[in-house]
């Protein structure tokens, strides 16, 4: 700890007690801002740790961290978890005593995980077996199974302990965890049934309707959805981002088998939970005389069946109350609100009593089997002090509880400071503090404390209300210094506080307190007559946890109060026959955000958790105190007469170091084994001193090591050099004549293999021959062919003839094959239609070779230029294509413009709005192209038929595309003519025209003097 000294202006002290301001709460604060701000978390007030929720991942819990704590003194690392763990662990072992470590701090502080964390490392680092490790992992476990059923979200945590829990964890004399036993206290039932804005009920509630299994929740009659229960929605925030209920469900349900649960408890569980939920959902109506009626039976009838009981019976338990006289037994109706009171009373007290129950049958779990003694350290994870802007009866106990905790805790620290000050033989100097016994007793004092009070007005017949014990309170206690109301206060105070209030000046700071429900509260009651139902019940943890001896009491039942302060005696009791140690946890922020420090917030949790108290107690007397070895060992090198090594004993040279370096006499004092240093400042200076000796002293054996080691470094690397050259001299001419041997007989072989390179395969030329094939193998990889027309191939030599063809043909099947897969649906539609082009027209036609580099198009016309009325009258066809054409009479040969138009069965000569001809495949006789460069083609047409009048000359721009979708969508290709000179075509039946083809400057089409068509087409160049 004195290391981090040095770094104190940065990151803070370790230790508050080293703080010179000790009593400034300015300074605390400050100091534990800086290390919150360097994620240093953990904070030392002697032996108490401070712990500071970051609200984010430190890589500070590892397994690697957990072997670096193990068996370390508390002091010699920076302040951490497990070391406090590892000290308790370590003086349990050695001094064979039992411990208890005490967790306290307000929700959200991170009281629930380092609890965790202890068991964690605990789990890890004691010995363990494999019978053993059935135990670990049932302590382990046992968590998440309580977190399910008594922790809840609320305002200020995701996940807050409703209950408090103090576990005991069994070691043997080796040190091994061998068993565990757990106690909780004062469960909040209240939110089974009722839950604040922006909080929810218990984990488990929200894991089984969200992640349990479809069968299981059709047993109990649920449905996937919370919304549908009304003790699930009163908060309306059932969905929470951070929490994960599908995922806990299955920790959950694993954790149960692991504890030694058998399906049948487990079934009996779940059906608790959910007659919970069914109970919540049923409603009352009243009567025409004002009872209460259940509205709907169906909620009923499921509770019936999962907790074992008679509809009817149940039934009439939700809607009456039992009266007892002394002659007979009544039945008296309850009115709506006395039924539901009755129905929430009945769920508390089923969930509270099976949580309990819960509790034990883990506790039979982890029961240690072996009777001989065993050493304990025990976990107490309990509520901080709360301050609420409405605060209650759960408010009232849990502040109860920190007043007799912090009463524990400042007698125990007093206790362990006056025991070291008599071992070492210092005079004890008696301290200044606030003994809060004064509170403890008003609230628990017989007969007139708070509580006394309470259950006074709980058992009075008559008008007993909230408001009557308040009176009784002011009746009572009125003169008490730390109690006052609205009636006592003075006319300031009574501004601040309602007439339904009372205020208690805590040792932490004045709370006030709100009586509505107080009486409710602390009487818990449930009717007797479903007392008497669940005692009938089949279900066998109902059955256990409503017994029937508890029928046969007349005695009426300890109220909530009551039995709190019993168990608070208990854990007192408990505690006080262990030894302390503390860790108390703070939370910086109200909006869990990591990074953010709010001064107001921590500044109110340092006050209510005493730590400034207990920092006033370690104080009282010195600061700082170390056995003589550990201080010696430390700072001897700041005197002459210590340093290197002291030969004497100890206190002696204790006594000539802090001479020589000046402290004064009231600034230290010597004990039997340890020195006390009285002053934060001492330390401070004699720590700085040191690190400037130590950096002078490094220096001077830093020079004379290097100097030595220097020196006898030369000698050796100049020994070293010599055998080396020597022995890497003959190694060199050793590694020169294997070279030359090696190249003697390459050469020879490959001189004799040339010589046999054309000889059959033998000894002589193998080995050349090989070489030649790697070779050009090696050659041919880099020449490659790069495409499927790219026909160079590289030679080969005679060796590799027939391997070079084959390895040829399986080059270029390899790139067809890859360039056919590469080819699209659509191309390769383009590339049938090309294969049709070429074999109609490839050497017949001029003008061919430029159009194959030209994909076709599928249509030249769009919809949009068609005429409508024309879609119409072809509508059942699918067109296929169309394009403009120059359609030529038979006779005159007059150019008129036409659309032709290809469908599935019959080509179209349109003009505008007009059909003029329609030309079907099926009687399609041939095409006639030229075979010059001109776009005219004839369209020969049966005229037998009526309705064909002669053949159809067209010209078009696009030939050779219009002409193969023609003859595809005919399957005509053979029908095709490429003519040269002229072609005859019909006029008419009977009559014949002829039109002949020539080549000139300009393409032209005229009638000629002749009266044939001329067709005159410009001259291409051939390539």
């Amino acid at each position: 700890m004195e290391g981090a000294l040095t770094a104190r202006d940065r990151v803070g002290i370790q230790d508050f007690v080293l703080l010179d301001s000790y009593t400034s709460e300015s300074a605390f604060l400050d100091n534990l801002r800086k290390r919150f701000r360097e994620n240093l978390i953990y904070t030392y007030i002697g032996t108490l740790l401070v712990s500071v929720n970051p609200y984010k991942d430190l890589e500070i819990y590892t397994p690697k961290q957990m072997e670096i704590y193990m068996g370390v003194n508390f002091f010699e690392l920076p302040p951490h978890l497990y070391a406090l763990a590892d000290n308790a662990y370590r003086t349990m072992l050695t001094e064979y005593n039992n411990h208890f470590i005490l967790i306290s701090g307000e929700s959200g502080a991170g009281k629930t995980e380092a609890s965790k964390k202890i068991l964690q490392y605990y789990a890890v680092t004691c010995p363990c077996t494999e019978q053993l490790q059935t135990v670990r992992d049932r302590l382990l476990l046992s968590n998440p199974v309580l977190e399910a059923f008594g922790n809840a979200k609320t305002l200020r945590n995701d996940n807050s302990s409703r209950f408090g829990k103090y576990m005991d964890i069994q070691f043997d004399f080796k040190g091994a965890a061998v068993g565990g036993h757990i106690l909780s206290y004062l469960l909040e039932k209240s939110r089974v049934v009722h839950q604040n804005h922006g909080e929810r009920n218990f984990h488990i509630f929200y894991q089984l309707v969200e992640g349990g299994e479809e069968e299981l929740l059709r047993w109990l009659g649920l449905e996937r959805n919370c919304q549908h229960y009304s003790y699930l929605v009163q908060g309306e925030c059932a969905k929470v981002s951070s929490i994960n209920d599908k995922s806990n469900w299955r920790t959950v349900r694993k954790a149960l088998s692991v504890i030694d649960f058998n399906e049948n408890d487990i079934e009996h569980l779940f059906g608790i939970i959910a007659s919970v939920l069914h109970l919540g959902n049923i409603q009352y109506d009243a009567d025409n005389k004002g009872s209460a009626v259940i509205g709907n039976n169906a909620e009923v009838r499921w509770i019936s069946k999962l907790l074992g009981v008679s509809v009817l019976v149940l039934q009439e338990a939700l809607t009456h109350r039992k009266i007892e006289t002394r002659a007979e037994e009544v039945l008296s109706p309850l009115n709506v609100d006395q039924a539901y009171y009755a129905r929430d009373a009945l769920a508390k007290a089923i969930y509270g009593r099976t949580f309990t129950w819960l509790v034990n049958k883990i506790n039979e779990s982890l029961a240690n089997q072996d009777p001989s003694r065993k050493t304990v350290i025990g976990l107490l994870d309990i509520y901080g002090f709360e301050v609420f802007y409405i605060n209650s009866f759960e408010q009232f106990c849990i502040n109860y509880c920190n007043e007799k905790l912090q009463q524990l805790f400042i007698q125990l620290t007093l206790k362990s400071e006056q025991e070291e000050y008599e071992t070492e033989g210092i005079e004890w100097e008696p301290v200044q503090y606030f003994n809060n016994k004064i509170i403890c007793d008003l609230v628990e004092e017989k007969y007139r404390g708070i509580i006394s009070v309470l259950d006074e007005e709980c058992l009075r017949l008559g008008g007993a209300t909230d408001l009557t014990f308040l009176e009784k309170l002011e009746e009572t206690v009125g003169n008490h210094p730390h109690f006052v109301t609205h009636k006592l206060a003075n006319q300031k105070t009574r501004k601040t506080l309602e007439r339904g209030d009372f205020r208690l000046l805590h040792y932490a700071g004045e709370v006030t307190y709100c009586v509505i429900g107080f009486l409710d509260k602390n009487n818990d009651l449930l009717y007797r007559n479903i007392k008497e139902v669940m005692c009938k019940s089949r279900n066998l943890i109902v059955k256990q946890c409503f017994m029937p001896s508890e029928l046969d009491s007349r005695k009426r039942p300890e109220t909530v109060a009551t039995q709190f302060k019993s168990s608070l005696v208990g854990l007192i009791k408990i505690l006080t026959a262990k030894e302390p140690s503390y860790v108390r946890c703070l939370k910086p922020n109200d909006g869990k955000q990591a990074g953010r420090f709010d001064d107001v917030l921590v500044r109110h949790q340092v006050k209510y958790l005493g730590l400034m108290e207990h920092l006033r107690v370690r104080r009282a007397g010195f600061a700082y105190r170390r056995r003589y070895e550990i201080f010696l060992q430390r700072y001897k090198s700041l005197c002459p007469d210590t340093w290197p090594h002291w030969r004497g004993p100890p206190a002696e040279g204790i006594e000539r170091l802090v001479k020589y370096i000046g402290y004064k006499p009231d600034e230290y004092k010597l004990g039997r084994t340890k020195i006390f240093i009285r002053y934060p400042r001492t330390l401070f200076a004699t720590e700085d001193a040191f690190q400037i000796c130590k950096n002078e002293l490094a220096t001077k054996i830093q020079a004379k090591y290097k100097g030595y080691r220097v020196k006898g470094e030369y000698h050796k690397q100049k020994q070293a050099a010599i055998k080396i050259e020597t022995c890497f001299r003959g190694v060199l001419a050793r590694r020169n004549r294997k070279k030359r041997e090696w190249a003697v007989i390459t050469i020879k072989k490959f001189i004799k293999g040339f010589m046999y390179r054309n000889q059959p395969l033998c000894d002589e030329n193998a080995e050349y021959l090989n070489f030649v094939r790697y070779n050009y193998l090696t050659r041919l990889r880099e020449h490659l062919p790069k495409h499927v027309l790219d026909k160079t191939w590289l030679k080969p030599p005679a060796v590799m003839e027939t391997t070079s063809e084959m390895l040829r043909k399986i080059c270029y099947r390899t790139m067809v094959r890859r360039y056919v897969r590469g080819v699209s649906a659509p191309r390769k539609a383009q590339l049938q239609l090309k294969v049709v082009t070429s074999a109609i027209f490839k050497g017949k036609k001029e003008g061919y070779p430029q159009t194959v580099p030209k994909p076709f198009i599928d249509t030249r016309l769009s919809e949009q230029e068609i005429n409508m009325k024309v879609l119409q009258m072809i509508r059942n066809e699918r067109i296929k294509y169309g394009t403009p054409v120059v359609k030529y009479d038979r006779n005159g040969y007059k150019p008129r413009p036409r659309q032709l138009v290809l469908t599935q069965g019959a080509a179209y000569m349109v003009e505008e709005a007009k059909i003029k001809q329609r030309v079907e495949y099926a009687t399609l006789k041939g095409v006639s192209v030229s075979s010059l460069s001109d776009g005219v083609f004839v369209i020969h047409v049966p005229c037998e038929e009526n309705k064909q009048k002669g053949d159809v000359i067209l010209q078009c721009d696009h030939v050779f595309e219009t002409v193969t979708k023609l003859c595809v969508l005919a399957n005509k290709q053979n029908s095709v003519k490429v003519v040269q000179g002229s072609m005859k075509f019909t006029i008419q039946p009977g009559k014949e025209g002829i039109i002949d083809f020539s080549t000139g400057q300009e393409p032209m089409v005229y009638k000629a003097k002749n009266g044939h068509l001329m067709v005159v087409s410009p001259r291409t160049k051939s390539r």
